[in-house]
């Protein structure tokens, strides 16, 4: 880059995050009052000066000093560059400065793939999080969420982990909107790895951002500190489903802290996946159930939600994948999902997912492979057609 960190810096910084765990923020302190190249040159001291590490105890600055003997920041950038990728610092022309809100727990680096400038999105942003383990309707919302969002102009930034966060990337998706997938692990691992298909997506339509190094694996640890990213990174937090001690209220939570806005979308009051989202609510956090709610509340002044008008019929309940791929279903007959996939333009992944969300509407019947659409009550080519 021709502005913002130095070379060396650059190098610094790379290595670091092979040495320093995402929010360590006593490796923060350090790394503020001495800058990453006297920080990275004291670590790989051969004879470590006393009291160079302040604060950290021999067995952890020894656990310190054995990462950084083992880092390779030449490597490792190469490694980006390959894969069309590129490794930003703070001071960078990229760098979104909402991230230096978290003090000493910003990252010492992001690793990221995709064309898109990471700043820029970031001044639209909207964190959309939930339960990975999400029923039918949460997903449901969450794409018709993110969806929305993405018309509207507004990045959706979630983790790509399964359940919400996966209908969410998929809402944006399919909208062919903007949205940033935040890992907990390096920019060129798939994980989990039932979603290399939607992560490819991500890359090629929007962006893959890391703070781990390349070939870096998840842990139970990065999964919670890769939330904070989330919540600094976008200009409010909606959380979909969540039990009580469920990851996605610790994004809420740092959002919170962060003074960024912080949303729920409440759900059935027997469901245990609501309890999370109904606590957090209770708690301060905005209700709200669409788009247009979320940019009422994140966005600029004059983005109001338009007045409620008219009974909601279940056609209406479709966001625009699910519509695409509903449409794309014959009067009479079924077709398989590939099939399906090229009359609406998208994916074979992507046309399944929308076709069990529609059959658990009950838009969609399934007979072994194949699909039609249903022929009872308001759904089949009645609902098609837009009718009550």
């Amino acid at each position: 880059m021709s502005a913002g960190a130095s070379d060396e810096e650059r190098r610094a910084r790379a290595a670091l995050t092979r040495v320093v765990e995402p929010g360590d923020e006593r490796a923060g302190r350090w790394l503020r009052r001495y800058g990453p190249v006297e920080l990275l040159a004291r670590l790989s001291a051969p004879v470590p000066a006393e009291g160079d590490l302040p604060g950290a105890g021999e067995r952890r600055a020894q656990g310190y000093r054995m990462r950084a003997a083992a880092a390779s920041p030449e490597h490792d950038l190469e490694r980006v560059a390959e894969l069309g990728g590129r490794f930003l610092c703070p001071g960078d022309p990229e760098w979104p400065g909402q991230l230096d809100d978290l003090g000493d727990a910003r990252p010492v680096g992001l690793w990221v793939r995709g064309r898109p400038d990471l700043r820029i999105w970031a001044l639209r942003s909207v964190g959309l999080v939930g339960a990975r383990a999400c029923t039918p309707y949460g997903a449901h919302v969450a794409g018709s969420l993110a969806s929305g969002l993405a018309e509207r102009g507004w990045v959706v930034v979630s983790g790509a982990a399964y359940g919400i966060d996966a209908a969410a990337h998929r809402g944006a998706l399919s909208a062919e909107g903007a949205t940033v997938a935040v890992l907990a692990c390096g920019v060129d691992a798939v994980y989990p790895r039932g979603h290399a298909e939607l992560i490819r997506r991500v890359v090629e339509q929007g962006l893959v951002v890391a703070e781990l190094p390349p070939g870096s694996h998840p842990t139970r640890s990065r999964f919670v500190l890769r939330n904070r990213v989330i919540a600094a990174l976008s200009r409010g937090t909606v959380v979909v489903e969540a039990e009580y001690r469920s990851g996605s209220l610790a994004t809420a939570r740092a959002a919170e802290r962060l003074g960024r806005f912080t949303m729920g979308i409440p759900g059935p009051v027997t469901s245990g996946l609501s309890a999370g989202v109904h606590e957090l609510l209770r708690s301060g956090a905005v209700l709200v159930t669409d788009a247009d709610e979320v940019v009422e509340l994140v966005g600029d002044i004059g983005d109001l939600a338009p007045a409620r008008r008219g009974p909601v019929v279940p056609r209406d309940l479709l966001g625009p994948g699910c519509a695409r791929v509903l449409e794309s279903l014959p009067v009479s007959g079924a077709l398989d999902g590939r099939d399906i996939a090229d009359r609406a333009g998208t994916t074979p992944d992507d046309a399944l997912a929308r076709l069990y969300e529609l059959h658990s509407l009950g838009f969609v019947e399934r007979h072994g492979d194949r699909w039609q659409l249903a022929t009872a009550g308001t759904t089949g080519s009645n609902a098609r057609r837009g009718g009550a």
